[in-house]
């Protein structure tokens, strides 16, 4: 069962990237165009003259875009499967659908929603060149602690529930992981290289557009897998 649930998650993150890949051209394209066109414009001021990328626009937006879209939620989808797998009958009496989506509800929470708070999305023009190594870094390791928060919310959640009732377990589980990421995002050092002069309004709706992105990509796994991991657990 758990080869054809995997399959079932890898497809259901394949049809969820298509589904990130319209958001992403309807609503991140064209303020990333317009980021763009700000370094362009810095990059002249500076007298510097632009240089052509390895990869054209055309691609970056098309093939480009989808692709990585539904790599990652091929990626996504096989580790919300194998959650799914681990879960299945060991909480409780809920219906695959549910679960399924309870799951990808924490999967955004702590893999894109807590992260990006830190350390939002940002455009072309936004950040130093000197500095993405170390932006990136910090951002997976917000990812990491994260995770690693989320799982040691759910041995909590557990511990108590064998004390307790089900709903004081899950109380537990939150505040406790909502603490944690509290906590250690306070402690990790702050990034903010916003040059001057870029537009707030194009910043800002790039950076939600970025996170509902990844929220339709959650959102369609979770959906699509409950529907397909229902059909083959009564199979």
């Amino acid at each position: 069962m758990a080869r054809d649930l995997l399959l079932r998650g890898m497809l259901a993150g394949l049809l969820a990237g298509f589904l990130a890949f319209a958001a992403a051209s309807l609503f991140g394209e064209p303020d990333l165009e317009r980021a763009i066109g700000f370094e362009a414009a810095m990059e002249h001021a500076a007298g510097h003259g632009a240089e052509d990328g390895p990869v054209s626009r055309a691609t970056q937006r098309g093939v480009g875009l989808l692709t990585a879209c539904v790599a990652i939620g091929v990626a996504l989808g096989g580790l919300l499967a194998v959650a799914f797998a681990f879960a299945w009958q060991r909480v409780g009496r809920i219906s695959a659908p549910a679960l399924a989506a309870w799951l990808a509800a924490i999967g955004f929470v702590a893999v894109a929603l807590v992260p990006q708070l830190k350390y939002p999305a940002n455009p072309p023009a936004v950040g130093s060149d000197a500095t993405i190594g170390l932006r990136t870094a910090l951002y997976f390791e917000m990812v990491l602690i994260a995770v690693g928060a989320l799982l040691l919310a759910v041995l909590l959640a557990r511990a108590v529930a064998a004390r307790r009732e089900p709903w004081v377990a899950v109380l537990c589980g939150t505040a406790a992981f909502a603490a944690l990421v509290v906590l250690l995002q306070f402690a990790l050092p702050g990034v903010d290289e916003v040059p001057d002069g870029f537009p707030a309004d194009v910043l800002w709706r790039f950076r939600f557009a970025s996170l509902g992105i990844q929220f339709v990509l959650w959102a369609g796994i979770g959906a699509i897998f409950g529907v397909l991991a229902r059909r083959s657990l009564r199979a």
